[in-house]
């Protein structure tokens, strides 16, 4: 079983700049002990700059360029710019808020969540966080998180909403939700559940998110060990499936677990209600919330 706890696949850029770097190297023919020798580095570093594990500082990338003999103002430039967009997208929009989240065991997710493609999410008692209104967040996160002041429950809640912008713009994350019927009747003020009704209905007409609702009258069903999400990367990255377990959450990247949830979602899928029914039960659980 392939448990992981940490690192996240590598960003876009520092895949060109590991690819890029490598080829300048065999260019000039050198290989990683004789360039190390040169720039001074361990092989070890190397290897993994150039193997995409690690990211490098422009301190370094220009000792590489001036080994590799790259004198060229342009060419030097995007690499530099390669290694200046990895460093960015290493310092994550949530940082503002590390002192909560890494209270609350949450960074691991968001960094994973930030590099995935498409997302497949089933939720057995609560609406996924990405379709989360900011009320139904706060109501959500001051109910599970007691033991937090109201300040870190605040904060909480802006990463919450602001983890919405994946759903926005031309590079958006595709989410197909497939969420309980329970987590509706969950919500027990009249005011949250209409806010949430509508936003639900409004996020399904977007292009990118697919929503079903897994009715009572489905039964038992594979889903009731529990919630789960199945992240998808560019290639070759593998997937990841993480699972939710109090302080204890973690991520399985191994083949064998990937093929088993992902069967056990398209199992959910069958079970579940269509796009269709879903848009019409829900546009009539909000007709009958204002009666």
């Amino acid at each position: 079983m392939a448990r992981k706890t940490s690192p996240t696949p590598p960003s876009v850029y520092r895949r060109q700049l590991s690819s890029r770097l490598k080829e300048l190297r065999a260019e000039i023919g050198l290989t990683l002990t004789e360039v190390c020798a040169v720039v001074e580095v361990s092989q070890g570093s190397l290897s993994r700059i150039e193997n995409g594990d690690r990211g490098t500082t422009p301190l370094l990338a220009k000792a590489l360029l001036d080994c590799y003999g790259i004198t060229d103002p342009a060419a030097r430039e995007d690499i530099l710019d390669l290694v200046r967009a990895d460093a960015a997208q290493r310092q994550p929009w949530w940082k503002k808020y590390s002192a909560v989240i890494n209270t609350t065991k949450y960074g691991g997710y968001l960094t994973l969540e930030a590099s995935a493609v498409s997302l497949r999410t089933y939720e057995s008692l609560l609406i996924p966080g990405l379709l989360q209104t900011e009320d139904h967040a706060r109501q959500v996160i001051t109910s599970m998180r007691f033991d937090l002041r109201p300040d870190q429950i605040e904060a909480l809640v802006k990463v919450r909403m602001g983890r919405r912008r994946l759903l926005e713009g031309d590079d958006s994350v595709e989410l197909w939700a497939v969420i309980d019927e329970a987590a509706l009747h969950r919500i027990d003020d009249p005011a949250t559940l209409r806010g949430q009704l509508e936003h639900l209905l409004e996020a399904m007409s977007q292009p990118n998110i697919t929503v079903q609702l897994l009715p009572f009258s489905a039964g038992f069903h594979p889903g009731l060990d529990g919630p789960f999400v199945i992240m998808d990367f560019a290639k070759p990255n593998p997937g990841v499936v993480w699972m939710e377990n109090g302080p204890n959450s973690v991520y399985f990247e191994g083949a064998d677990e990937l093929y088993h949830y992902s069967r056990v979602f398209d199992h959910l899928r069958a079970l579940a209600l269509g796009p269709p029914e879903t848009h019409a039960r829900l546009a009539k659980m909000l007709k009958e919330s204002r009666t």
